[in-house]
């Protein structure tokens, strides 16, 4: 067969496999398929409304950052929380794996289980910038969580989403009815810790 007819044919495919129905996996077929090898340990995949997603890849100014928040997170909120990096959130069918969550409690209350709530959702966004912020926030409103932020490496801003609500308009019918653009200059205090006041300016900077 010739290079033509072989590009020929996998347009054909991937037009056939655009209008296949999808089935939608709940977290325990999520978590056979990880069970029977289907998915690696090491692959970096999410459940999203009953879809498995391919997670973008990370750079080493992703990670960095990252590091640097989770150093910072831990000193703020302290005894009686728990700072959890690129870690599974049970939220209904999605389980998704935020860069950084703080949830109340310590860390022996989820030996047998994910949490299914978190006071605070950190995204660190570089490609993923438009995903972070309409699909995740919609996600993150609809479980309730109450103040998300998505950390954007390129632009040097922090954008801070709250006060979740219904909106039709959204992929999960919720967004976030309050949301700050804020620049390195900036100050923000997580809504569970709001005697700790951040500058934005450090939670940009990639050493703790």
């Amino acid at each position: 067969m010739t290079q033509v007819g072989t590009a020929r044919l996998r347009k054909q495919a991937q037009r056939t496999w655009q209008t296949l129905p999808r089935r939608k996996f709940t977290r325990e077929d999520y978590y056979r398929l990880a069970e029977l090898g289907v998915l690696r340990e090491d692959e970096r995949v999410e459940l999203i409304e009953g879809e498995i997603l391919q997670m973008a890849p990370i750079g080493p100014e992703h990670v960095t950052a990252t590091h640097s928040l989770y150093d910072r997170l831990r000193r703020v909120f302290g005894k009686g929380y728990v700072v959890r990096m690129q870690s599974p959130l049970s939220l209904g069918d999605s389980e998704p794996q935020p860069d950084l969550a703080v949830v109340a409690g310590s860390p022996s209350d989820f030996q047998h289980a994910h949490p299914t709530h978190a006071v605070l959702v950190i995204e660190v966004a570089q490609s993923s910038l438009p995903y972070d912020r309409e699909v995740k926030s919609s996600l993150y409103a609809r479980a309730g969580i109450p103040d998300y932020w998505v950390l954007d490496l390129e632009n040097r801003r922090l954008e801070v989403y709250r006060d979740p609500v219904e909106s039709p308009d959204a992929p999960f019918g919720y967004a976030y009815r309050t949301r700050l653009m804020l620049s390195p200059r900036d100050t923000i205090a997580p809504l569970a810790r709001p005697e700790r006041a951040l500058r934005v300016r450090r939670l940009l900077e990639t050493a703790p």
